[in-house]
């Protein structure tokens, strides 16, 4: 199946942008059980419940809240939420670089595929190169779907992968954890463990392969589907039809690649806001400026059902 453009944009570094598209780079693969009706065979959804009287109600009796302290809640207009939402931009903005080994795996949440669009293949190629060259990965803020989130632009391949990162917030502490001492010495580890144990290590390594590894509990219920399905035990479901997506917003132009990394290095690698008029108005008319993030609560937008 086609890879399905799900944001267009630029990648921004000093006075340079890239025009990409994001693509996901993974995909879901496990079950998903639908909730039917066996009466009719008629899809199931969500209900909206009262935990209290366990009754349902419609939609224009919820209102949303947050719970400020122990049992107190502050009531949220839709219209105070969406002027708290950041402004949306296409933009992936790069605001440092640091070393390629810094990141912590529990900060990595979600990847996707950043490709070049708009003849924007030589300035693609050349940040994924330098960052190679460098070993450096770019640590980026972008908006998708009116959600910010903090990022990280990571060669691999002949790609760009952009990493969605948890917010610093959200990782837990590891203080609370009882966790051996670092070091064999303070862990009271032995040379001949160490070594037996190195040694174990050794035998078990290989190549990494993900064709290795499968979910054995899909296979199994995947290989129960098509038993059933060849046995006749088929159902007919007929499922609502959904809203089309909005097509995306076109990437920005790129203009001469030289002349804007001579003028950011000038700047002191991205300065904009102190050069020459002309210049100043096409930065501008690219990169919106950026809000600060508002801050972290509770609240969200009701969860969907499936990831995007």
């Amino acid at each position: 199946m086609a890879s399905r453009v799900l944001w267009k944009g630029a990648i921004s570094f000093g006075l340079v942008h890239i025009p990409v598209a994001l693509h996901s780079a993974t995909s879901e693969s496990g079950i998903d059980f639908d909730w039917l009706d066996k009466r009719s065979m008629d899809p199931v959804g969500y209900k909206r419940i009262n935990k209290r009287t366990g009754k349902e109600i419609s939609k224009e009796n919820i209102v949303k809240g947050v719970e400020y302290e122990g049992g107190q809640y502050v009531v949220l207009s839709e219209e105070e939420i969406a002027a708290a939402y950041p402004k949306t931009t296409q933009t992936i903005e790069i605001e440092s670089f640091v070393p390629n080994t810094e990141i912590p795996f529990v900060y990595l949440e979600r990847p996707y595929y950043v490709a070049p669009i708009n003849k924007g293949q030589k300035v693609y190629a050349l940040l994924r190169d330098t960052l190679l060259k460098t070993q450096r990965v770019g640590i980026a803020r972008v908006i998708i779907q009116t959600k910010q989130h903090l990022a990280v632009l990571v060669p691999s391949g002949p790609a760009l992968v952009l990493n969605l990162l948890r917010w610093g917030a959200d990782i837990r502490s590891l203080e609370e954890l009882n966790l051996p001492p670092m070091g064999a010495k303070a862990a009271g580890l032995s040379d001949k463990e160490l070594a037996m144990a190195k040694q174990l290590v050794d035998d078990m390594t290989g190549k990494w392969d993900p064709e290795q590894f499968t979910d054995s509990f899909k296979d199994d219920i995947m290989a129960l589907v098509k038993r059933k399905a060849k046995e006749g035990k088929l159902e007919s479901v007929v499922q609502p039809e959904e809203s089309g997506e909005a097509e995306p917003r076109s990437g920005a132009k790129i203009i001469d690649l030289t002349e804007l990394l001579q003028r950011s290095l000038r700047k002191g690698g991205g300065d904009a806001s102190k050069d020459k008029p002309a210049a100043k108005t096409k930065a501008a008319a690219r990169t919106p400026a950026r809000k600060k993030p508002a801050a972290k609560t509770r609240a969200h937008a009701p969860a969907r059902r499936r990831a995007a």
